[in-house]
């Protein structure tokens, strides 16, 4: 076989190395995590519900209005504005552009340079000395392997003048066309070299921020939810105090009829007033209470037109719908190991793990590569006929080389790997405790509901026999058997049963709250899809 077959099936060979295997980093993908367990989230259903419920549109409110809000409308208002989750979308964003930016290592290099050099030298058995001049330019590429090898072309011309007597030509062009490729065996070779490795933990990198989103937005809906209930309990408290107050109002009215008929003594109306004065002083701080649950909920909805310091009132619209559920917990807590997200993260930094094992496994072997270099020479008066010399390929070079490299000791190596492997070790005792956890939480708002419930059904019988035991004292003190503050006492009695009917219904609402976020969905009868946020508020340079 002569000169001219080895060169081409050299190049023929080059070219094939470079087609498959230098810039497509397709065989380095991660497992994929399916898109919609990251970027969906079901609703929780306790019953089978198939609704499809669509985002309420809502216009800015006025600063002096009241507003109507629903649940639903409140949970596309802060899927779409809430500060905090607008903050997180942005970070799969990044993590994508540096899961790209890894994915550059394998990106081709276009290598130029220009170098010029004059200098004198003196001659033997000679006065005078000689001046000569040499311009070099040299273009290449330079294309790195998903093997962990690289492979070179690179094309060099050098252009030389001088006066020497002893030289056979005054100005000559040389120039040299190099195809060289370097391929290690054992360290850094194969799926396991460095630039493959950063690419497989920038992808699971990238599913483990898109977990840490879903979470968030988990999160971020729960929190509005119980902020949602808090002021609607809020609201109901001061309707039910102004109720009471009205309702004192009404005993000061029966207790002037009867003073003023002679009936009853005067101390009844003193009676009356007291207990007025202290009905007003609950309207005042229930009042307060209510201005401060708004404003959290403005924050968590961060509406245009809405800001915490506007004087919008927020009506809540969505009553509580209380509904005995007979809760699966074993099948609960399967759901929630499925379904966190924070489960999902750990599984990942597993598979992370393993991946740096692998990694660090590869590098602590010896470092043994072979190197290749193809090169074919031409010379001429002048650059034309240099360039004919490479095309003739009169002047071939081949050069063969191996290298190896041995670590006395490798402690570095096996430190590192022992690292890795108590970092292991560290993630599964971590993942562990997170299923312990997810199963406390799951039976901690089962048992929240089903005494939430309870609490339900004893206050709703509690208020019915307290509102039975405050009409008969208005009866007796009709008749002068009870006196004002005997009815105030039954009358503060009952709207204390109301009360307490009113917070065992938000808190059984929480604890449906909490059970969806513990298993890893959100309440409501529609399923949740987020998407990054991609676009600049501003241009970029």
């Amino acid at each position: 076989m002569n000169k001219t077959k080895v060169a081409l099936i050299i190049l023929s060979n080059g070219f094939f190395l470079t087609v498959f295997c230098g810039c497509d980093s397709s065989t380095h993908q991660t497992p994929e995590v399916p898109q919609q367990k990251l970027r969906q989230i079901e609703n929780f259903k306790p019953q089978q519900n198939t609704v499809e419920v669509t985002e309420e549109k809502i216009s800015p409110p006025t600063p002096t209005e009241e507003m109507e809000l629903t649940l639903e409308s409140c949970r596309a208002t802060a899927l779409k504005h809430n500060l905090d989750l607008k903050a997180q979308l942005i970070k799969p964003t990044i993590q994508a552009e540096q899961l790209n930016q890894e994915r550059a290592r394998f990106e081709w290099i276009f290598n130029a340079g220009m170098s010029k050099s004059i200098g004198d030298s003196e001659l033997l058995y000679s006065t005078s000395g000689s001046q000569s001049e040499n311009r070099s330019t040299n273009l290449g590429v330079q294309m790195p392997l998903q093997t962990g090898g690289e492979i070179n072309f690179n094309l060099v011309d050098n252009h030389v003048e001088t006066d020497r007597s002893d030289s056979a030509l005054s100005e000559s062009y040389s120039d040299a066309l190099t195809f060289s490729i370097s391929q290690p065996l054992l360290k850094g070779a194969g799926k396991n070299n460095y630039n493959s490795y950063m690419i497989r933990l920038a992808q699971y990198d990238s599913h483990i921020v898109d977990a840490q989103t879903k979470l968030q937005v988990i999160s971020v809906l729960a929190a509005v939810e119980r902020t949602y209930w808090r002021l609607y309990a809020a609201r109901r408290q001061l309707q039910l105090r102004k109720e009471e107050y009205e309702l004192a109002n009404a005993q000061l009215d029966r207790a002037k009829h009867f003073v003023e008929v002679g009936e009853l003594p005067k101390i009844e109306i003193l009676r009356a007033e007291a207990g007025l004065a202290q009905t007003l002083q609950a309207i005042i701080t229930t009042e307060n209470l209510v201005r401060q649950k708004q404003r959290e909920l403005k924050q968590a909805l961060n509406m245009p037109g809405l800001d915490i310091d506007s004087q919008t009132k927020i009506i809540t619209m969505t009553p509580p719908d209380p509904v005995d559920y007979d809760f699966d917990t074993e099948g609960l807590i399967a759901a929630a190991t499925e379904n966190r997200m924070d489960m999902l993260e750990l599984e990942l930094q597993l598979a992370q793990n393993t991946t740096r094992l692998d990694y660090l496994k590869n590098q602590t072997l010896p470092a043994l590569s072979v190197d290749y270099m193809y090169r074919i020479n031409g010379l001429g008066i002048k650059r034309r006929d240099s360039f004919d010399g490479i095309w003739d390929k009169n002047y071939e070079d081949h050069r063969f080389g191996i290298n190896l490299q041995i670590p006395l000791g490798n402690k570095a190596a096996k430190s590192a790997l022992l690292q890795a492997k108590y970092r292991r070790m560290q993630t599964l005792t971590t993942k562990q405790g997170k299923i312990t956890m997810i199963e406390l939480e799951v039976l901690a708002a089962s048992d929240r509901a089903k005494a939430a419930w309870q609490q339900i059904l004893a206050s709703r019988q509690s208020a019915i026999l307290q509102g039975q035991v405050y009409e008969a004292e208005i009866r007796q003190f009709k008749t002068g058997l009870r006196t004002s503050t005997d009815v105030l006492e039954a009358q503060a009695t009952l709207a204390n049963a109301q009360s307490i009917e009113i917070a065992a219904l938000v808190e059984y609402q929480e604890a449906l709250v909490d059970m969806a976020e513990a298993t890893g969905t959100v309440l409501g009868a529609a399923k949740i899809q987020w998407q990054p946020e991609t676009k600049l508020p501003f241009q970029t340079n």
